[in-house]
C-alpha cells in the first residue's frame, strides 16, 4: 500500500474505504471492479490504484482495518474480561451494532469477506481471522468461571456447537443477500436465551 493513502486527510481516507466496504459488501470479489470503488469515493481508477497497487492490497487493507476496528470496540466494552460468558456475549453484540451504525457496510463486507471463496484472497482471509480472534477468544475463556455452567457439561464442545449455529446462521443470511441486522440481532438474542436455558446452573 502506497503510505500516501495515510497522508491524506481523515475525511478522505474515510470515504475511500466506506466506498470500498460498500462496494465489496455488494458483490463477490471478482465482482467489485476498483472503477466503481473509486467513482464511489469520488476519485478517479488512477488515483485509487496510486493508494492501493491493486484489488487484493484493498481488501486485505479493509478486512484488517474492520478486524482493528472489531477488537477496539470490544474491548472499550470489557468484552474480553468478562467471568459470564453470557454478559460477555450480549457485550459483544451491543458492540457490534455501535460499529454497524458507525459503519453500516461493514457487517455484510465481513460475513461475505469470512466466506470468501476467491482463491487470490480466501486463504488471506482466514488466516487473519484467527491471528486476530482466535488469539483473543482464548485469553477471554481463561477469565471464564466454569462454574456457571451444569454440572459435567463439556466447555469445549459448547464452544464449537454455538460457533457452528452461528456461522450455519450467518451463511444461511448471506445466501439470501443483504445481511438485516436488526433480524440478526432479534435472532442472536433469542439464541443466546436458549443457550442460557440449556447451559447455564440452575440456582
Amino acid at each position: 500500500m502506497n503510505e500516501r493513502f495515510f497522508s491524506l486527510p481523515q475525511e478522505k481516507q474515510q470515504a475511500i474505504m466506506n466506498a470500498g466496504y460498500r462496494v465489496f459488501s455488494q458483490n463477490s470479489y471478482k465482482n467489485s471492479p476498483m472503477s466503481e470503488i473509486a467513482a464511489e469515493a469520488g476519485i478517479s481508477k488512477s488515483l485509487l490504484f496510486h493508494y492501493f497497487r491493486n484489488k487484493k492490497e484493498l481488501y486485505l487493507f479493509l478486512w484488517d482495518r474492520c478486524a482493528q476496528m472489531t477488537i477496539e470496540v470490544l474491548t472499550r466494552y470489557g468484552c474480553y474480561a468478562q467471568e459470564e460468558l453470557f454478559v460477555s456475549m450480549e457485550r459483544g453484540m451491543r458492540a457490534k451494532m455501535e460499529l454497524i451504525r458507525q459503519c453500516p457496510d461493514i457487517a455484510n463486507f465481513t460475513i461475505r469477506a469470512f466466506y470468501e471463496k476467491d482463491p487470490e484472497i480466501s486463504a488471506a482471509i482466514q488466516e487473519s481471522y484467527h491471528r486476530y480472534f482466535s488469539l483473543k477468544a482464548d485469553r477471554a475463556r481463561l477469565n471464564l468461571d466454569p462454574a456457571q455452567f451444569i454440572p459435567g457439561l463439556d466447555i469445549p464442545m459448547m464452544y464449537r456447537e454455538m460457533y457452528w449455529a452461528s456461522e450455519g446462521y450467518l451463511w444461511e443470511m448471506v445466501q439470501r443477500g443483504d445481511v438485516d441486522m436488526e433480524l440478526l440481532e432479534r435472532d442472536f438474542t433469542r439464541l443466546m436465551a436458549f443457550w442460557k436455558s440449556v447451559y447455564l446452573r440452575r440456582e
